[in-house]
């Protein structure tokens, strides 16, 4: 049975509250109608967030995603509902949407938004050394 497009973001309990730790996803996929025209645009989302006590399963995720397909939307007003919707759901330490629309008229836009949690800071940086690729002959 094929699935249907949702608004319903389900969540499951975050198995290591006690830390904070980074999910990143890269949605390739997105598209909404523009509003002006009717016509398709395509973006690939990156979300970024530290969650609290909740996560996102991804299925749910998939479903909302696919859910705008068929919506007017512009672009800034997208990127933020979808944030708006995912910091409801999850009530996140921190969240980001990074929305790369593809060219139309010449034009690449990308809308960043975020949230933080009231109080909430990240802890600070900890810079490892970066090793070089080696090859994996020796010569």
């Amino acid at each position: 049975m094929p699935s249907n497009p949702g608004k319903n973001l389900e969540t499951f309990p975050n198995p290591a509250q006690e830390r904070d730790y980074h999910i990143h996803m890269e949605i390739p996929e997105f598209t909404c109608l523009c509003p002006k025209t009717g016509q398709p645009d395509f973006a690939t989302l990156i979300l970024d967030y530290i969650p609290d006590k909740k996560c996102v399963e991804l299925k749910s995720l998939k479903l909302y995603i696919w859910s705008f397909r068929d919506e007017n939307a512009f672009h800034e007003a997208v990127t933020n509902r979808i944030v708006d919707d995912l910091v409801t759901a999850l009530e996140p330490r921190y969240l980001r949407l990074a929305a790369k629309f593809y060219v139309r008229g010449g034009i690449f836009t990308t809308v960043v938004a975020d949230h933080r949690q009231s109080g909430w800071a990240p802890l600070p940086s900890v810079d490892l050394l970066r090793f070089d690729s080696q090859s994996s002959t020796r010569g």
